[in-house]
């Protein structure tokens, strides 16, 4: 019976270590890029405006870089990249463009770029204060006189 159990477990044991993950090589060749800036301020804009900012980066690994994603971090901000591979050396782009509309006041935004990049994910950030729209004059409805029934009678 002892030798039943310590076979299991020896079995057991072997089985574990052979599903144990080795940590990937790094690829010296790997693409790799650098952006000439990862945060752009817009400063203050008026409500409604539709702010855009385009960060470009270079490819400075030895392999063609491919962006397989760029997530905002919410549904405001729409962001639009190169989609072909950038080779060694080469420029991309990746654009945000925020929806000011219905949203006075501070933001700060993340997009996510996903890419085979050496690091594979980036963060960049976009970031800003919307000022509110002035509430428009003739916002509330102001009641203008009606002739009553009576006064729309013709006269005998």
């Amino acid at each position: 019976m002892k030798k039943l159990v310590l076979s299991i477990f020896a079995v057991a044991a072997m089985a574990t270590a052979s599903m144990a993950q080795t940590a990937p090589v790094e690829n010296p060749n790997a693409a790799d890029f650098k952006f000439d800036t990862e945060v752009h301020d817009f400063g203050s804009i008026k409500e409604g405006v539709q702010a855009e900012h385009t960060f470009k980066f270079t490819n400075t690994g030895k392999e063609p870089l491919v962006i397989t994603n760029v997530q905002a971090s919410c549904g405001c901000t729409t962001p639009t990249w190169s989609k072909e591979p950038i080779k060694p050396g080469a420029q991309g782009s990746v654009t945000a463009i925020y929806n000011s509309k219905g949203r006075p006041g501070n933001f700060n935004k993340a997009v996510t770029v996903t890419s085979n990049a050496k690091t594979p994910q980036k963060v960049l950030f976009i970031k800003g204060n919307v000022e509110a729209a002035a509430a428009a004059e003739s916002a509330m409805p102001v009641k203008q006189d009606v002739a009553t029934p009576s006064e729309n009678k013709p006269k005998n």
